[in-house]
């Protein structure tokens, strides 16, 4: 029985890279994680300062060539995979979260709400988010660990953008929270379940408080497989 076809598939779905991995690939992974930590930078310094992002020229030229190269490891990928079409089934989302969205609706002068402009800024940065889950799970040759490293990333970006959110949208009318550091604890409580004191008064703040706990009752779980894992391999260790 031929078994190529079964080979190549999985070998398209593994997102762990191969000893013959092409440069340009490594390359531009690691390009992906620089632009995407100077998003992350810049959407923090903006926060930080009131900056307008729509009327800041330099912002909006950066995040547009930014996109555009997303797009174009998107595309270099492809070329590359062994398999593409299965490629495409498994990475479409990584081409949908690189378009330049901002810029497509500054550009076409379409009216949208403070807030959903403010959550479309982070579109971008969730495909920097899977790229650098992707890239940490190729630390560890283990999968369980592997798994383990890829969701703490995503947990902790996501707490760190819910934060960046949560004070944006409340610092002004809310007397509960008055710098930055209120919103990263109210963050980091909510995403471990256990709650804060600190009371969202915003719609767009009472959405980030659902989210927060959902995420981390489906995570923190994983915590558990993972020290499961190690106590079973260190046993095994020691007994060898």
């Amino acid at each position: 029985m031929d078994n190529s076809h079964v080979t190549t598939a999985s070998a398209a779905q593994d997102p762990k890279p191969s000893h013959h991995t092409p440069r340009i690939i490594t390359v531009m992974n690691l390009l992906v994680l620089l632009l995407s930590t100077l998003l992350i930078v810049f959407i923090s310094i903006d926060t930080f300062e009131k900056v307008d992002f729509l009327q800041s020229h330099r912002y909006m030229t950066f995040q547009f060539w930014v996109c555009i190269f997303f797009m174009i490891d998107f595309f270099v990928e492809l070329a590359y995979a062994p398999d593409k079409w299965s490629f495409t089934k498994h990475r479409i989302t990584f081409l949908f979260l690189s378009i330049p969205y901002l810029n497509i609706i500054n550009l076409l002068d379409i009216h949208i709400s403070g807030e959903v402009l403010y959550f479309v800024r982070f579109i971008p940065l969730a495909r920097g988010a899977l790229a650098m889950s992707i890239v940490m799970g190729y630390l560890s040759s283990n999968a369980v660990t592997s798994l383990f490293m890829s969701y703490l990333v995503i947990l902790l970006m996501i707490t760190y953008f819910c934060s960046l959110i949560f004070y944006e949208m409340e610092q002004p009318c809310n007397p509960q929270v008055q710098t930055y550091w209120s919103a990263l604890w109210w963050a980091f409580m909510n995403m471990s379940t256990v709650g804060c004191d600190i009371s969202p008064v915003t719609v767009v703040g009472k959405l980030v408080a659902v989210v927060l706990p959902i995420m981390g009752m489906v995570i923190f779980p994983l915590f558990t497989v993972y020290l499961t894992d190690y106590v079973q391999r260190m046993a095994k260790w020691k007994s060898n």
